[in-house]
């Protein structure tokens, strides 16, 4: 009787919540790639979000064998994100976009990074408020765009942007450049360059 407790207090303790938890984490990747166009080899994980309203799913496209454990989230109103192939996009990293963000082939964004198109609000104090009020008054959430400014990201082919770094709309990022740890990017970055800070400089060009 007693080892039979014991059994029993196994599979609830730890059998039975990670079947839940393989249930939950199954349902979320599937969800994920109803929002999306996958190339093949390409996966998702628990932690990952792909935000869709349109429905089109055209609008993120994902290249062979690229990996997303953060988050997709293209606007109501516009936006598209494009992804390569053999790219990685780290753990709570948020990619959003109202016009159009293009990752190249082999990109590796660590965790916790943003990389916005999109000022995401009016600049306007009077405007933004009304904005806000007209969603709230018709249950809306990302499908108006009024005067919000946004402006094109590119990121080209084996570009590293390491932890923590902020990439803002209209910007750039060449061919084989490294960002370093907590940069904001706000201006382009020409190829095969190491840039660093807040904003983000040059601290040197690559050979190689």
């Amino acid at each position: 009787m007693m080892l039979k407790r014991i059994i029993t207090f196994i599979f609830d303790r730890y059998v039975s919540a990670n079947m839940l938890e393989n249930k939950l984490t199954k349902s979320n990747i599937e969800k994920c790639k109803k929002n999306v166009i996958l190339g093949k080899g390409s996966e998702f994980s628990h932690s990952s979000r792909t935000i869709n309203p349109s429905a089109k799913r055209e609008n993120i496209i994902i290249g062979e064998s690229s990996h997303i454990y953060g988050e997709l989230l293209v606007f109501g109103y516009g936006g598209k994100i494009k992804i390569g192939s053999f790219s990685f996009i780290g753990d709570n990293s948020r990619i959003w976009s109202g016009e159009s963000i293009s990752i190249g082939d082999h990109v590796f964004i660590s965790h916790n990074c943003n990389i916005f198109d999109t000022n995401s609000h009016e600049t306007n104090y009077l405007e933004r408020k009304e904005s806000h009020l007209y969603r709230l008054k018709n249950n809306l959430t990302t499908n108006i765009k009024g005067n919000v400014e946004t402006a094109a990201i590119v990121i080209e082919d084996q570009v590293w942007i390491s932890f923590n770094v902020i990439i803002l709309k209209g910007v750039r990022i060449g061919k084989g450049s490294i960002i370093a740890a907590g940069s904001v990017v706000t201006k382009d970055v020409e190829p095969f360059s190491l840039v660093a800070g807040n904003p983000a400089k040059l601290i040197k060009t690559m050979t190689s």
